[in-house]
């Protein structure tokens, strides 16, 4: 009677089930139906079998052929493991979704096995017989092939695209995917993102960004640029990836897959000369990184030199009984102004009748700006006759390039054959800056007015300039006014002013002595009055003109 009862019970009590779906990638997960489809199809198979399902476990990635790769499985496994006092019934869809892969096939078996639970398919029966497991490994064999036949497929056609110039991995920083007519998916600028990346490639080319540390600290200042440690940071590594990248210059390559740096048709932020200089830069190295603490209460913080040492001046606030005081200066131990504090003011005012005293006249602005238009014209010509040079010279590359091809055809050695190819790729290289220089040389109809109005803006007002602008607009206004940090002296005040090739031509225009008129005790160096300048005009100054561009400055 008892047994009987057993018996009875052990009929009423359902099989426990578990349900396993995949798919391959994440965007099937997202955008299609297929995992809810597969959990579908199992769910009726384990009711019309009379299955109670306790859980489900879904994957949406590929993992190769190993099943521990996958986050689903190993949660089932686990599953499995903590409930060891019971059997269990795994459903698949399709023998495909559990391992494309014949040795991880039967691993994934023998896990089940000992765990007590059995496997069953919805479109394959598994038989225990020798018969069942030929049929078994056949199956699992042709998925196995099938997959590997897949990405041979995909990685052929990623390779093709490639070697046309189309990028096919993941969208670098400051890029994103679109939909073109005629391209199909292709790299395109995104937006302010793409705007950070070009000012920081091109700071550190120029030397803006004396380092990648500076770099770094850039891109950090930059709320939409992403972070990826907590605090906000950037990794050091991420800055060199990016330094390094010739997508950026228009360039696309696979180390990998063995293409060769080649022309994309995505739009460029930077051009290859400039990622060439970039990597000079990197290669060469040891340039000091900029100091952390510059800050707008001290613009002239590490460009003012001390006159005694010649050693860039400090700037602190000192702590007064009632407030604080700013003060330059030196911090030189051997120095004989070691400490000696020069206030604040006496220093920038002082600097601030220098700019003043460098921007023009008028009328000799108007004389500028017709020397610019005649130099513009003058150097058009010359360009014309420098690119027919370059492209000789460009030619030449590409004789050079098909010379060395022949030869490693003919060669059946592999250290002679590696020579020749690192000597086709540096010629390459050169050939990609020729064709840009070629390509660049001679400007547009109207590029003038682009090109000459910000240095007109910059040469005819630099203080306003100076006054109204940011911290990094001041610093670069002295490096563009100044062709060597200015030296202070304690008792002297400044002392002589190395400008820019500009300036000297303009003070050496202005005045009937060729020297611009400075106020108070400044004298900058005097430069020849051109020939062709030396009117009775230019030598009459217009006393009524003040200085030009007293209005709010720009970006330059």
């Amino acid at each position: 009677m008892a047994s009987e009862k057993n018996n009875k019970n052990q009929k009423s009590t359902p099989i426990r089930a578990l349900i396993y779906c995949r798919v391959s990638t994440t965007r099937q997960k997202t955008e299609g139906a297929g995992l809810v489809s597969q959990e579908h199809r199992c769910r009726q198979y384990a009711e019309m079998k009379g299955y109670a399902v306790e859980a489900v476990f879904p994957d949406d990635a590929s993992g190769g052929g190993d099943f521990m790769k996958r986050p689903g499985m190993c949660a089932m496994l686990a599953y499995l493991d903590a409930q060891k006092d019971g059997k269990f019934v795994v459903i698949f869809d399709d023998l495909k979704r559990f391992a494309r892969d014949t040795e991880f096939h039967f691993k994934l078996r023998h896990a089940f096995a000992e765990r007590g639970a059995t496997v069953e398919c919805l479109n394959f029966n598994f038989e225990d017989t020798p018969e069942g497991k030929f049929i078994e490994t056949i199956v699992a064999a042709h998925g196995e092939l099938e997959r590997e036949q897949n990405r041979r497929q995909v990685r052929q056609k990623m390779v093709a695209r490639i070697e046309k110039g189309y990028w096919v991995f993941h969208a670098p920083v400051g890029y994103k995917y679109i939909t073109d007519k005629v391209h199909g998916k292709l790299l395109s600028p995104d937006g302010v993102l793409a705007e950070y990346v070009q000012e920081a490639l091109e700071g550190y080319a120029n030397g803006r960004f004396a380092s990648q540390a500076e770099v770094q600290r850039f891109l950090e200042t930059k709320p939409e640029f992403p972070k990826d440690l907590p605090n906000g940071k950037i990794r050091a590594w991420k800055i060199t990836k990016l330094l390094r990248n010739p997508l950026y210059a228009g360039y696309v390559h696979s180390e990998t897959w063995e293409v060769s740096l080649r022309k994309g048709h995505h739009e460029a932020l930077i051009s290859f000369g400039t990622h060439e200089r970039i990597l000079n830069n990197l290669e060469n190295g040891g340039r000091p990184a900029a100091r952390r603490d510059f800050s707008p209460d001290f613009p002239l913080r590490g460009f003012v030199h001390c006159d005694d040492c010649d050693k860039p001046m400090t700037a602190a606030w000192s702590k007064g009984c009632r407030k604080h005081y700013p003060y330059y200066l030196c911090d030189t131990p051997s120095c004989p102004s070691k400490r000696k504090s020069i206030p604040r003011a006496k220093i920038e005012e002082g600097f601030a009748e220098i700019l003043k005293s460098m921007q023009p006249t008028k009328k000799l602005f108007g004389v500028m700006r017709t020397m610019f238009e005649r130099a513009w014209d003058a150097r058009l010509d010359e360009a014309k006759r420098s690119k027919k040079a370059v492209l000789a010279q460009l030619a030449d590359v590409e004789d050079q390039i098909n010379k060395l091809l022949d030869r490693i055809v003919e060669s059946s050695s592999a250290s002679v054959i590696s020579a020749l190819e690192k000597r086709v790729e540096k010629l390459e290289r050169e050939k990609f800056l020729l064709t840009e220089k070629a390509e660049n040389m001679i400007p547009a109809k109207g590029r003038f007015g682009e090109s000459i109005e910000l240095a007109l803006k910059f040469l005819s007002s630099p203080w306003n300039i100076y006054e109204n602008g940011s911290l990094p607009l001041r610093q670069t206004v002295l490096r563009l006014a100044f062709v060597e940090p200015l030296r202070y002296s304690r008792e002297k005040g400044y002392r002589t002013i190395e400008t820019a090739i500009p300036f000297k031509v303009l003070a050496g225009l202005q005045g009937q002595n060729c020297q611009m008129v400075l106020l108070g005790r400044f004298e900058l160096p005097a430069s020849p009055l051109p020939r062709e300048c030396s009117t009775p005009e230019l030598q009459q100054p217009d006393k009524q003109a003040g200085p030009v561009g007293n209005g709010a400055a720009g970006e330059i």
